[in-house]
C-alpha cells in the first residue's frame, strides 16, 4: 500500500484546520453578540466565512473526496453510521469514566442526531430521482434535523420550537 503524497496530507491537514477555525470563529461571534459587541461579532462571522472558503477550496483539491451527488449521499450516509456506531460510543465511554457529565450528554445527543442524519440521507437517496423538495429545520442546541417543519420540542434535547433554524 503506497503512502499518500505529502501535498495530499497537507491538503487534509489544511482542510481540518480551516474547518475548525471557521467553527471556532462562529462560536466567538455568538459570544461577542451575546456580550453586545455587534461589530466584533460581524468580524468573527466574516473571518469564519473566509475560513470556510479556504476549507472548501482544499476539499475540492483533495482527490476522491467529492464525487457525484449520489456518491456523496452514500458517503455521508456511511460516515453518519460510522460516527454513531464506532466513534461516539468510545467518546461517551471515556466521558463516563472521567465523570464529565456535560461531555457525556453532548456526545450522547450527537450520537442520536447522527442516526437521524443517516436516516435523512437514506431517505434522500430513495427520493433522488423524484427531485422532491422538503424544508429542513436544525435544532440550534443539539443539531437535530427535522424535515418538513420544526417540532414543538426537539426529540433529542427537548429544545422548544423557537430554537430551530430553517435552512434556506
Amino acid at each position: 500500500m503506497s503512502e499518500k503524497p505529502i501535498s495530499e496530507k497537507n491538503l487534509a491537514y489544511a482542510f481540518a484546520a480551516e474547518s475548525k477555525a471557521s467553527a471556532r470563529n462562529l462560536a466567538f461571534a455568538l459570544k461577542a453578540e451575546s456580550e453586545g459587541y455587534k461589530q466584533i461579532a460581524r468580524l468573527f462571522r466574516a473571518v469564519s466565512d473566509a475560513e470556510s472558503v479556504h476549507a472548501q477550496r482544499y476539499l475540492r483539491l483533495m482527490r476522491g473526496k467529492i464525487g457525484s451527488t449520489e456518491e456523496n449521499l452514500e458517503t455521508a450516509f456511511h460516515n453518519e453510521i460510522r460516527a454513531n456506531v464506532e466513534e461516539y460510543p468510545r467518546l461517551i465511554k471515556d466521558a463516563l469514566e472521567e465523570g464529565f457529565d456535560g461531555a457525556e450528554k453532548a456526545f450522547s445527543q450527537s450520537r442520536d442526531v447522527e442516526s437521524r442524519h443517516a436516516d435523512l440521507y437514506k431517505k434522500a437517496m430513495g427520493h433522488m430521482l423524484e427531485e422532491r423538495e422538503a424544508d429542513y429545520y436544525v435544532c440550534q442546541v443539539c443539531g437535530y434535523v427535522s424535515e418538513g417543519e420544526a417540532p414543538d420540542n426537539c426529540p433529542i434535547c427537548g429544545a422548544v420550537k423557537g430554537k430551530f433554524k430553517k435552512i434556506q
